[in-house]
């Protein structure tokens, strides 16, 4: 076979995965704006977030991402403080899209300069906060404490950020700290495939299987020290290091 005839062979899966990308990205783009557009004159928050919701879902099966939930009894009907691995930039809308719409998400204060997505988030109910310390963390932390003391549920990323190397980075306290003082208990959850499809530092997307496992209920932290803080902090990354595959980087 001359090069010339094996050209397109090669050429075949690199752009296929670019027209995909190119689908993918922009039925993100148009469900996003349509689901902002019935969004923004709703008053009910609680609607607001189901129509979020059910866009999010939409959103992952018209791109081929097969959404799978397993153990969500595990929740219960009470108020709790989830806690999940991030691994991509996926993990949001794929754990919005598996929660029930009374979760509120603690998302890093980058997210308020990305004029669309703020628009969108605020709308929905999710607090950002500020991950270095002072003053700002300090106030965001105490809107956080309020929100869980008055029965709201949250959801975090502990890790704060995700990297390019697979593996589970070291956990913040914050969460953890937050369900000490409001007496919620902790539901570790583990997310498996969106790196796989959607990988750090592109933003070419793959179909495929997204799993979310919820993992036994943790009791709230004994009380609000370090010591007790910390052994929860343990706990449910422990529990979440078991059922992902990829290596403990802490």
């Amino acid at each position: 076979m001359s090069p010339s005839e094996d050209l397109p062979t090669v050429q075949r899966p690199h752009a296929l995965r670019h027209l995909y990308a190119a689908y993918a990205l922009a039925a993100f783009g148009l469900l996003a704006v349509v689901a902002l557009l019935l969004i923004l004159p709703v008053p009910w928050l609680a609607l607001r977030r189901r129509i979020a919701r059910r866009f999010a879902r939409i959103a992952l099966a018209a791109c081929g991402m097969r959404l799978s939930v397993m153990h969500p009894e595990r929740l219960g009907p009470e108020p709790c403080i989830v806690v999940a691995n991030h691994c991509s930039y996926l993990d949001g809308i794929v754990l919005y899209a598996a929660l029930p719409p009374t979760f509120g998400f603690v998302i890093k204060r980058e997210m308020s300069r990305v004029p669309l997505a703020n628009l969108l988030l605020r709308r929905i109910g999710a607090h950002y906060v500020d991950r270095n310390r002072g003053a700002k963390g300090a106030r965001d932390a105490r809107k956080l404490l309020r929100q869980a003391k008055s029965g709201g549920a949250l959801a975090f990323f502990p890790e704060g950020t995700f990297g390019r190397e697979p593996g589970l980075m070291r956990f913040r306290s914050g969460a953890f700290a937050i369900a000490a003082r409001s007496r919620l208990p902790i539901v570790p959850v583990a997310i498996r495939g969106t790196r796989a499809a959607l990988p750090a530092g592109t933003l070419l997307p793959w179909p495929g299987r997204i799993e979310i496992e919820l993992a036994p209920v943790q009791p709230a932290p004994e009380s609000t020290s370090d010591e007790h803080v910390h052994a929860a902090l343990n706990s449910a990354r422990a529990a979440i290091l078991q059922r992902i595959p990829d290596p403990d980087l802490a």
